[in-house]
């Protein structure tokens, strides 16, 4: 969702992703616990902030990079254009 907007918060709650992604809220809680203690996340009820995107996607499996690509490729938006992946920056 970030990679879809300027900002670096997601106004979604446990309960949302966890529909979303078809898994229980606990496992996205959990999730969401040891992203935070890594330093890559904040999160408040309904509001999940990335405060370290570069080690978030440097954490994330290699089809992150793929999936993102190919997203830009069928969807793309004139308004924000596609931003190098930051762990391939750093």
């Amino acid at each position: 969702m970030l990679d879809r907007s300027n900002g670096s918060e997601i106004l979604m709650t446990h309960e949302t992703i966890a529909n979303m992604l078809g898994v229980r809220r606990e496992g996205i809680t959990e999730a969401a616990c040891r992203l935070a203690q890594l330093g890559y996340i904040s999160y408040r009820r309904g509001h999940v902030t990335v405060v370290n995107r570069a080690g978030l996607e440097r954490r994330s499996c290699e089809c992150y990079g793929v999936v993102r690509k190919e997203y830009h490729r069928l969807l793309p938006m004139a308004s924000l254009p596609p931003r190098p992946l930051l762990s391939a920056v750093s």
